[in-house]
């Protein structure tokens, strides 16, 4: 498991939608995990699930030949942490991780200069690299660019962890 950190705007999405063909093509199953902070839905009126959903179900799911999905409501509970969600996954080659940049968790640092925002890597040393669209000249981690998506797979694949270290780590 690795995650890809930066602010909004930075093009984690986009790197992302490049990244799981790349690593696919390496003969690697892959998985995502996406963090929203804000309120989200995969559902709409007039669909039976939200109807259930709506009607107070705290689980709901939706199942078919391709493919399935489980909607659970929270109902004011706490948000699941983080090493709850990544124990219910499948099991697979890889997970990417967008967002969650403050869980200790080796992410690489997605950085566009034109965000105007500061780099995040030098608060948090779980930055392993930065993957940006300027090169980091001095920079203490290793550089990528952002159009690079043979060595940013490269890097994700050096630097991330089994899903059971990660536990231990978290519990340590």
């Amino acid at each position: 498991m690795i995650g890809l950190a930066g602010w909004s705007g930075a093009g984690r999405t986009t790197l992302v939608a490049k990244l799981i063909p790349a690593i696919i093509g390496r003969g690697l199953s892959v998985s995502t995990v996406k963090h929203a902070h804000h309120g989200f839905d995969v559902d709409h009126p007039g669909k039976d699930s939200f109807t259930h959903r709506a009607a107070g179900a705290t689980e709901v799911l939706v199942a078919s030949a391709v493919r399935f999905a489980l909607l659970h409501e929270l109902r004011g509970a706490a948000e699941i942490p983080f090493a709850d969600l990544l124990a219910r996954m499948s099991p697979v080659d890889l997970i990417l991780v967008e967002g969650y940049k403050r869980e200790p968790h080796p992410k690489i640092e997605v950085y566009r200069e034109a965000n105007g925002k500061p780099l995040i890597h030098p608060e948090d040393p779980f930055i392993v690299a930065i993957a940006s669209d300027r090169p980091m000249p001095g920079a203490a981690l290793p550089w990528v660019a952002l159009d690079d998506i043979d060595a940013i797979v490269d890097l994700l694949l050096a630097h991330a962890l089994p899903l059971e270290q990660m536990a231990r780590s978290e519990s340590a």
